[in-house]
């Protein structure tokens, strides 16, 4: 739905040679413009206006000499000529020297050149075709007409064979009766000459000649090697202009009908496929030529018919295909003078889109186009976002507000009398729809909209008389622009070549049909009236290259232009944004982009700075990215309807889609929340498959304050029902559509409360306060969408409406209630809740609703009547597997159910529970007080039963259970309540302490204690104490029972013994500590030595230098690699383990420094927690006169802990101590020191201070 647009033209009258012009070719390397005449050929700068006289004297002095075709050949750096004598010149650029390469003695009658300027194909006067190379290399010489049709003849098997079908009522004889195809001669200004043109890639060129024996035209495919491919059906009518596509595979050919002139296209096998009729009718103009542009553009230059038309101008026209149809954008009528007449037409082989045209009179104009879309400026709701296609003398226009058409339909017509140029929409604010069209003719007419169906047309402004000197030209105007009702802006050729001038138009006094000049003035003058485009520094702004589109935008409160080159960059002011857009617009407060990595982006312009647009830009968006959205390839926009949430963009073929993004949906659905406009939100968001938690989560605040608005403006129990089943606990705002950068976020209004039961409770309570009745079913959803479902109190509202059924109008019946209820729930679920209500009524009411059996739930319901109430309700709960309530009820059942009652307690474990239900005092406590112990026995809790046993009369019980859990105290007293004999209250303390798990614990001392006093043997005792190294309770012991034999034979061995093992662990601690403290240093010192080196290869900067830190886990030149991948972080226990995993002792290892440090605090921490032992042992052996041993020992301890102390500075330095190393110093201790080394891995560990 685009048109072309004339960006500019040059306007040169200097160029000027002998004869008159006859081709026009075009440098690719300088743009300048080659000109062959009768005599010369012309060398010509449209952009400087300089020409130059190149060569002559290759053509008759007589001027009887005809160019058949000229081109640049900028390998070679020269120009190559084909004259009608049958010379092939070549004339070089720097040498400026002619050199004839060939020569056809029947002469030339066309020369063209491939693509690929690799081969030159030339027609002979003889009709043959000479193909060569670009060293002007035979390859093939054939006649132009052969008999055969190709190598692509079409072969036949039989079937469909004219023989062989069926004839009607014509009989058998119609299949032997052969029709005469009868074929016109070519029309009588035809010049008969061929037409040859290549393919765009080369492969294949079409050739286009006069029969020799119809004289009609006919069209020859031929590949590169010269050898026919395949040869056109006899068609009549056609004509000598001929051009093929550059991309694809249709040859265009002019064809006149008896009724109309077309053109029509025909595959490379000869086949015609699609047409379209050109505007003029039979005999009124004879196609001279038709060109292609390497894109999407046709040429098409006709010359009035001299017997009918011959005061009609010539005229090109420029055609567009879009979706299977061809448009006539642009229109070019030239003087009625033949001088002033186009003689040569021709595309830019390197600028797309630029048009250069030479007339008899020698005056040069070159056109530049561009692609622009011709949609309505407004930013109001009243704008209907239309959009004008430019179609011949028709402007198709869509008013994409109220629907969408697709190409190259439209909402409607405006049927105009000559072709339209132009098409601008009025820039006043509320009469956007308003619509000016610049026709061929210099005519301008104006339109404005009255209602829906149609455009009148309320004026047309003649040919401005003033202007005549620029009507000499096609086109004079462009750039046209409605500013108000009587003002025109548009833009003209200057006086120079590459000057324009601004005209600025209004109606002449008196004439209301006549445009005059209201002020003029030319770019280049020093003071121009209008002012320059400056920033909000006064710095003048100017595009760094020229756009072909530009917009006006604000960019944080800030007015920019913006605008795209026809490279595809898009610029705000002087600064580039992208470099890859393919079409854009700004519509309201934002930006939206097509790129050519097939993608929509939507910026909001209010909230984003010139580089954040850089970097949004640039950027491939998030998950959530809500500016972000794909499209098919190729898309651009079309047009954005202001005010609302539709895109259109137009595909490459040519259809269009509507879409809608996401930025402009939630910033529009934002507007209408702010607004309290909920109801045109609700529609939305259902419509575009929005969230509706939206709703709340924009502003739960305002939300809930205006629950009565919402319930109104909905005023639809489907509506509501829907937003409540769609409620989540997700905040939406957080996640599927964040806010904007620039607003706050908003405060829920209930904490520590769940969002669903907020909306449900407010929602119900503004409803049961409005119409409960109206409102009924989106109440009882309020129930069941509740984070915990409340379905006793919907199903209870249902009952109590089958018992009361109200009589206001609008409320509905039980069953509508219950067959809803049973869509939102369950149906099963449902039924036994309703169960669970005891109200067999309501049972009855769901199961009938249900799809199930009456065998399956009348039985049971039957059973269930004829019970006692709490067996009832207890068979209900049971069956439901309610068990806590189950056992609730079966507690009121009576002595009967009792058993009952305790197999459930053991099979549910409900042993708290049942205790609570039943008096202490009774049989059924004690009984379940002995269940529950069993059950602690079997957990492996014998404590706790035995004290459960104990409290409920159970000594003998109690006592077993306390002797197998070590619990001694209890045991003995539960011993002496029942009570036992002293011998077997000797044993059982013999048992508690021997044989038990006292001495296993290392609880000497209690084992020593059970012995003295209960077991009576004071030798076993005090050997306890020995064993265990409680030296001075032993000596308590020893002269307390009067056995000083024992010190000799037992006590002295044995402090002995002790003496030697302390002395040898503390020797194998420090030496282990020293070795691990060397290596840690030899450690740290190459971690150091690789850290440096990396600074002096990568610099100070270097990010990978903190890899190398003093506490870094890397090791240089390290031959191990470790991976986790396969640990599992389930619990913190799995952690800690997997972290002591990481830590090897091995040399080399990755964290070896790590592991060091823990292995020199485990030794810190064993030796500190020797202190006590020590101490005990160094007292013994002072009391016992081993003086040698105690010094001995002291001074091991001694030299232990000086070890360990003037160690910890360099273990664990000062810089560790900042970055949660473990916490040293010189009032450190071991336990310290571990508790920070590990609170590492366990924030929360207390760190003790204890000196040592």
């Amino acid at each position: 739905m685009r048109n072309l647009k004339l960006l500019k033209s040059l306007r040169s009258s200097e160029l000027q040679g002998p004869g008159s012009p006859q081709c026009l070719a075009v440098r690719a390397d300088t743009g300048s413009l080659l000109v062959a005449s009768h005599y010369s050929i012309t060398e010509y700068d449209p952009r400087t206006g300089q020409a130059s006289l190149t060569a002559e004297g290759f053509l008759p002095e007589d001027g009887s000499g005809m160019v058949v075709g000229l081109q640049d050949l900028a390998e070679l750096e020269s120009a190559c000529l084909g004259t009608a004598g049958g010379d092939v010149v070549l004339f070089n650029f720097n040498t400026c020297q002619l050199e004839c390469v060939g020569s056809v003695d029947s002469g030339l009658t066309s020369m063209t050149w491939s693509p690929d300027e690799e081969l030159v194909v030339l027609t002979t006067g003889q009709e043959t075709i000479i193909m060569m190379t670009k060293d002007f290399e035979p390859i093939t010489e054939v006649g132009i007409h052969q008999d055969d049709f190709g190598e692509g003849k079409f072969i036949t098997v039989g079937w469909g064979k004219k023989e062989t079908q069926f004839h009607g009522s014509e009989g058998k004889q119609a299949a032997q009766r052969k029709t005469q195809v009868g074929v016109q001669p070519a029309a009588a200004w035809d010049d008969r000459t061929p037409r040859v043109t290549w393919r765009g890639d080369g492969q294949l060129f079409a050739v286009s000649a006069v029969c020799l024996q119809t004289g009609a035209r006919k069209v020859r495919v031929w590949n590169r090697e010269g050898v026919l491919q395949a040869t056109s059906e006899p068609i009549n009518g056609l004509e000598q202009a001929l051009c093929w596509k550059p991309s694809g595979n249709l040859i265009a050919i002019t064809q006149r009908h008896p009724n109309k002139h077309s053109v029509v296209f025909m595959e490379k096998n000869g086949l015609l496929h699609g047409d379209f009729t050109l505007p003029f009718s039979k005999d009124q103009a004879k196609v001279r030529s038709a060109k292609p542009d390497s894109r999407t553009v046709l040429e098409i230059y006709n010359e009035p018919h001299h017997l009918k038309s011959a005061r009609a101008p010539s005229t090109v026209q420029l055609w567009v295909v879009g979706n299977y149809h061809w448009y006539l954008k642009q229109s070019l009528d030239f003087s009625r003078d033949s001088q002033k007449a186009p003689v040569c037409v021709c595309w830019d082989p390197e600028r797309p889109l630029r048009l250069h045209v030479v007339t008899r009179s020698w005056i040069s104009v070159t056109y530049d186009w561009g692609w622009t879309t011709g949609r309505s400026p407004g930013l109001d709701a009243t704008d209907n976002a239309n959009v004008a296609v430019i179609d011949g003398d028709k402007i198709l226009v869509t008013n994409f507000r109220q629907c969408v058409v697709p190409p190259p339909m439209c909402s409607f017509e405006l049927q105009l009398t000559s072709p339209v140029n132009q098409v601008t929409f009025l820039c006043q604010p509320q009469r956007t729809n308003q619509l000016a069209a610049l026709t061929s003719d210099g005519q301008i007419s104006v339109y404005s909209q009255g209602g829906f169906a149609c455009l009148v047309a309320m004026t047309a402004i003649t040919r401005m008389n003033e202007m005549t000197l620029l009507q000499e030209q096609p086109l004079a105007l462009r750039h046209l622009l409605w500013l108000e009702d009587e003002l025109f802006v548009c833009v003209s050729s200057g006086l120079l070549p590459t000057s324009s001038t601004l005209l600025m138009l209004h109606p002449a006094h008196g004439a209301d049909d006549t445009l005059t000049f209201y002020y003029n003035f030319c770019v280049d003058r020093p003071e121009p009236s209008v002012e320059d485009w400056r920033d909000s520094s006064g710095c003048a702004i100017n595009f760094p290259v020229p756009c072909v589109q530009t917009a006006l935008g604000s960019i944080s409160g800030e007015e920019y232009l913006f605008g795209l080159t026809d490279r595809s960059h898009l610029y705000a002011g002087d600064t580039e944004l992208a470099s890859n857009i393919s079409s854009f617009a700004v519509c309201n407060d934002f930006l939206l982009i097509t790129t050519h990595s097939h993608t929509c982006r939507c910026l909001q312009l209010s909230v984003l700075s010139v580089k954040g647009l850089q970097a949004a830009l640039a950027s491939d968006g998030g998950q959530n990215d809500e500016t972000l959205r794909r499209v098919e390839r190729g898309s651009r926009i079309v047009t954005v309807v202001p005010q609302d949430t539709r895109v259109i963009l137009q595909m490459p073929r040519g259809n269009l889609e509507t879409v809608h993004h996401r930025s402009l949906v939630l910033a529009q659905l934002r507007k209408w929340l702010d607004s309290l406009r909920f109801r045109d939100s609700f529609e939305c968001m259902r419509k575009l498959r929005i969230n509706l938690n939206l709703m709340y989560d924009h502003n739960p605040k305002v939300f809930l304050e205006n629950m009565e608005t919402f319930i109104t403006q909905l005023n639809s129990i489907s509506h509501i029902n829907l937003f409540l089943t769609e409620l989540k606990e997700e905040d939406t705002t957080g996640t599927m559509y964040p806010r904007p950068e620039c607003s706050p976020a908003q405060a829920q209004p209930v904490s520590g409360q769940k969002k669903v039961d907020v909306v449900c409770d407010a929602l119900r309570s503004a409803m049961e306060s409005m119409d409960p009745n109206k409102f009924f079913l989106s109440i009882l959803t309020t129930h069941v969408k509740k984070s915990v479902p409340e379905l006793e109190v919907a199903l209870q509202k249902v009952h109590e409406l089958r018992v009361n059924p109200p009589d206001a109008p609008g409320s509905v019946s039980a069953e509508e209630a219950l067959k809803y209820l049973l869509f939102l729930v369950n149906v099963n679920d449902l039924y036994e809740h309703s169960l669970g209500t005891y109200d067999f009524d309501l049972v009855l009411m769901v199961a009938e609703k249900s799809q199930k059996d009456p065998k399956e739930y009348l039985p049971f319901l039957n059973m269930l009547k004829n019970l006692e109430p709490n067996y009832q309700r207890y068979t209900i709960d049971k069956h439901l597997k309610r068990y806590r309530k189950a056992l609730h009820h079966l507690s009121k059942c009576g002595e009967e159910h009792f058993r009952e009652a305790l197999l459930l307690v053991k099979e549910q474990k409900l042993y708290s529970e049942a205790l609570r239900l039943y008096p202490t005092d009774g049989a059924h406590y004690k009984a379940l007080s002995c269940a529950y112990a069993e059950h602690l026995m079997e957990q492996q809790q014998a404590e706790q039963a035995g004290l459960l046993l104990w409290r409920c009369g159970e000594p003998a019980a109690a006592l077993q259970a306390f002797a197998s859990s070590s619990s001694w105290r209890n045991a003995i007293c539960a011993a002496q309540q029942i009570p036992l004999p002293p011998d077997q209250l000797a044993l059982l303390a013999r048992d508690l302490a021997g044989n038990q798990k006292l001495t296993e614990q290392r609880r000497f001392s209690e084992a020593a204690l059970l012995l003295d006093q209960y077991a009576k043997d004071c030798e076993e005792a005090i050997l306890a104490l020995v064993t265990g190294s409680v030296w001075e309770e032993a000596l308590r012991l020893i002269y307390m029972h009067n056995r000083q034999d024992i010190t000799e034979t037992n006590l002295k061995p044995a402090l002995l013994e002790a003496f030697s093992t302390q002395t040898a662990f503390l020797e194998a601690q420090v030496a282990t500590f020293t070795r691990h403290r060397t290596r840690l240093a030899v450690v740290r010192e190459q971690k150091e030595k690789a850290r440096l080196d990396m600074l002096d290869d990568d610099g100070p900067d270097c990010p990978d230098a903190e890899l190398y830190s003093e506490a870094s886990s890397v090791m240089s030149g390290s031959k191990y690699s470790h991976s986790n991948s396969r640990i599992s972080s389930r619990s913190s226990k799995n952690r800690r383990k997997a972290e002591r995993k990481k830590l090897s002792l091995k040399e080399g290892s990755p964290m070896e420094d790590r592991a060091l440090m823990y292995a020199l605090g485990e030794i810190l921490t064993t030796v500190d927690k020797m202190r006590e032992e020590v101490h005990s042992a160094l007292k013994a052996l002072v009391l016992f006169q081993f003086d040698k041993q105690a010094e001995k020992l002291q001074l091991a301890y001694d030299d232990a802990l000086q070890t360990m102390e003037a160690a910890v500075p360099e273990v664990w330095p000062e810089g560790l101590q900042n970055s949660q190393a473990p916490l040293t110093g010189p009032n450190s201790t071991a336990n310290s020191i571990m508790a920070s080394f590990q609170q590492q891995q366990r924030p929360a560990a207390s760190q003790g201070q204890h000196n040592v």
